[in-house]
C-alpha cells in the first residue's frame, strides 16, 4: 500500500520558513542514534541549544559524537522525557508513521510541545547561510561529503549534515555534521515523505531521479512530483535557487526539460561523456583503475573555456564521476576557482560506508556500503571489480524494508546474481509495519533462479550471514556488504572470524 506524505508526517507540524535557534533553547530528540537525527542534535547544540534525546537503539555508530559533545542519551523512551518548558521534540516522520501514539509524542501533545520533523532543526541550525542542498535518488551521502570536503579544501569552512559520517576533526569522532565558521552550509535533502520541504536551498543539486521509496511513491512520475514541487518552492517568494542537474541521468534530464522549462531558478546542467549535451561542465573518463579514475573536466574556468583539466579522482565507479561532476558544478556557481576545484576532487578521503575498504583478513578483502537499491548495488558491485580486479566477489545484502524489496524483487536479484557469491542477510524492517510481503527466503530463491549453481543462502541475522561466510570464503576473495540496519556489523564480525582486519 502506497501512503502520502501527509499520512507519513500525520502529528508533526507542517514544514516552516527557517528561523535560528535561540541561545538556550530545550529540544528533545527521539530515536538520537540515528544518522539524521544524531546531526540534528549536534547541530543544534553548537548553535547553542539544549540539547538531550533518546533511542533504545543505543549505542549506534553516531552516538560517540553525541557523547562527545556532552549530550546525554536515554536508552529508552519515557513520556516523562517530554516536560512543559520543552520548547520542541524533534523525530523522524517514519516514527509518527509507524507509532502516532508513541508515548513521548503524546505527552508533547499534552504539554503544547510543537512535534517537527529533526529536518527542521537542521534547516533552523543553517538559518543565515548560504544552504546548499543536495538531492537524488542515488549519490547524496557522497556528493555532499565530496563538496563539504572540496570547499575545505579552498578554505570555506562549511557547516552540515550528511547522512554518513564524516571524517574527524580536531580529534573528535566522525559525525555526520559539522559546525564551521564559512557561509556555506551543506545538507544531504531526502525526498522520502517530503523529508526535504523545510530546505529552501540558495544552491540545489541534483543527482539523478529514479523510483524508490514505493510505499510513499506510486511509480516514478510521482517521485518526479515531489523534486518539482520542493524545486519550484524553493523559488516561492521571489527568491533565486540555483539547480546544478547532472542531466546525464535520464530521470534528472526528463524532470529539467519536461518539468521545469518554466522554473524562476537558473538551472546549470553537468553531465558525463556526453560532449553533444548542453552542459557547461562535463567530465570524460580517461582511465578506471585500481587506484581510481581519471577524468577530464572542461567548463570550470570561464577564462579558459573548453580546454580540459584533468582530475585523478580518488574513487571508482563511473556513478562517483557523477557524484564529481555534481561537486564541481556546486562548487563553481559557489565561485571556487577551478584549480581548488581539481585538487578538492582529487583530495577526497571517502565517507563512512560508501564503497569503505573495512580491512583484510585470511586473505579475504572486506568492503562495506550502504547500496539498499538496485541500481545502486549494480553500480557498486562494478565500481568493487575495477577496485579489486580478478577477485571472486561476495555480494552480502542486508534489505532494507519490505516494501522496497517486494517491489523490486526481480531487479534486486538480477543484479545480486552478477556476483560470484551472494548471502541476503534478514531484512531490517525499518518504517513497515507490514512484515508479510518480502522476505530474505524469497529474494535468495529469485537469485538462484537466475543463476541455477551460484552459491546463494539466505542465513539469517547479520550475525549469521558473517558465520555463514566465513565457512566459505577462501583466499584471493572479496565481500562487498551492502545494505542499511545492522548491515554494518557483518563486515566486522567477518574480519574477527577471519583472524582480524588488516
Amino acid at each position: 500500500m502506497t501512503r502520502s506524505a501527509a499520512d507519513v508526517g500525520a502529528g508533526l507540524a507542517p514544514a516552516r520558513p527557517a528561523r535560528p535557534i535561540a541561545p538556550g533553547e530545550r529540544i528533545h530528540v527521539v530515536g538520537i542514534a540515528g544518522a539524521g537525527a544524531s546531526a540534528a542534535a549536534l547541530l543544534a547544540r553548537a548553535a547553542g541549544a539544549i540539547v538531550d534525546g533518546c533511542d533504545p537503539g543505543a549505542p549506534s555508530q553516531y552516538t560517540p559524537a553525541l557523547e562527545s559533545a556532552g549530550i546525554a542519551i536515554a536508552a529508552s523512551h519515557d513520556p516523562a522525557h517530554v516536560t512543559p518548558d520543552l520548547d520542541r521534540l524533534a523525530v523522524t516522520k517514519a516514527l509518527t508513521a509507524i507509532n502516532p501514539d508513541h508515548p513521548e509524542l503524546v505527552a508533547a501533545r499534552g504539554h503544547g510541545v510543537a512535534v517537527e520533523a529533526w529536518q527542521q532543526v537542521v534547516a533552523d541550525a543553517a538559518s543565515g547561510k548560504r544552504l546548499v542542498a543536495v538531492a537524488g535518488t542515488h549519490g547524496k551521502s557522497t556528493t555532499s561529503g565530496w563538496l563539504v570536503h572540496a570547499l575545505g579544501v579552498a578554505g570555506r569552512d562549511p557547516s552540515a549534515f550528511v547522512g554518513a559520517l564524516l571524517p574527524a576533526v580536531q580529534g573528535a569522532p566522525p559525525s555526520t555534521a559539522r559546525s564551521g565558521w564559512g557561509d556555506d552550509f551543506v545538507v544531504e535533502a531526502d525526498e522520502y515523505a517530503g523529508n526535504f520541504d523545510p530546505y529552501r536551498p540558495d544552491v540545489a543539486i541534483l543527482t539523478s531521479v529514479e523510483w524508490d521509496h514505493p510505499d510513499v511513491f506510486a511509480d516514478v512520475d510521482a517521485v518526479l512530483d515531489a523534486f518539482e514541487r520542493w524545486l519550484r518552492a524553493a523559488t516561492a517568494g521571489g527568491r533565486r535557487t540555483t539547480l546544478v542537474a547532472n542531466v546525464s541521468d535520464r530521470g534528472v534530464d526528463r524532470l529539467v526539460r519536461e518539468r521545469l522549462a518554466d522554473w524562476a531558478g537558473l538551472v546549470v546542467r553537468v553531465s558525463i561523456d556526453d560532449e553533444t549535451t548542453s552542459a557547461a561542465i562535463r567530465a570524460r573518463v580517461v582511465a578506471e583503475e585500481p587506484a581510481g579514475t581519471t577524468i577530464e573536466l572542461t567548463g570550470l574556468d570561464d577564462a579558459d573555456g573548453d580546454v580540459p583539466r584533468t582530475a585523478r579522482l580518488p574513487t571508482a565507479g563511473r556513478h562517483n564521476v557523477a557524484n564529481a561532476v555534481c561537486v564541481a558544478g556546486a562548487a563553481r556557481v559557489l565561485g571556487i576557482p577551478g584549480a581548488a576545484i581539481v585538487a578538492g576532487l582529487e583530495t577526497f578521503p571517502g565517507i563512512g560506508r560508501r564503497l569503505e575498504r573495512k580491512g583484510e583478513a585470511g586473505g579475504v578483502v572486506v568492503y562495506d556500503d550502504y547500496g539498499h537499491h538496485p541500481s545502486a548495488i549494480r553500480a557498486t558491485l562494478a565500481a568493487l571489480r575495477q577496485r579489486e580486479p580478478g577477485r571472486h566477489v561476495w555480494a552480502a545484502y542486508e534489505p532494507l524494508t519490505y516494501h522496497r524489496t517486494a517491489a523490486l524483487l526481480e531487479e534486486f536479484a538480477a543484479v545480486l546474481a552478477t556476483a560470484d557469491g551472494v548471502a541476503v542477510a534478514d531484512i531490517w524492517a525499518g518504517r513497515d509495519p507490514d512484515t508479510s510481503i518480502a522476505s530474505a527466503e524469497k529474494l535468495a530463491d529469485a537469485v538462484r533462479a537466475r543463476r541455477p549453481g551460484l552459491a546463494v543462502g539466505a542465513p539469517g541475522s547479520p550475525e549469521m550471514t558473517a558465520d555463514w561466510l566465513a565457512r566459505r570464503v577462501r583466499p584471493g576473495d572479496a565481500v562487498l556488504v551492502m545494505g542499511g540496519g545492522r548491515s554494518y556489523r557483518i563486515g566486522e564480525i567477518l574480519l574477527e572470524l577471519l583472524g582480524g582486519a588488516a
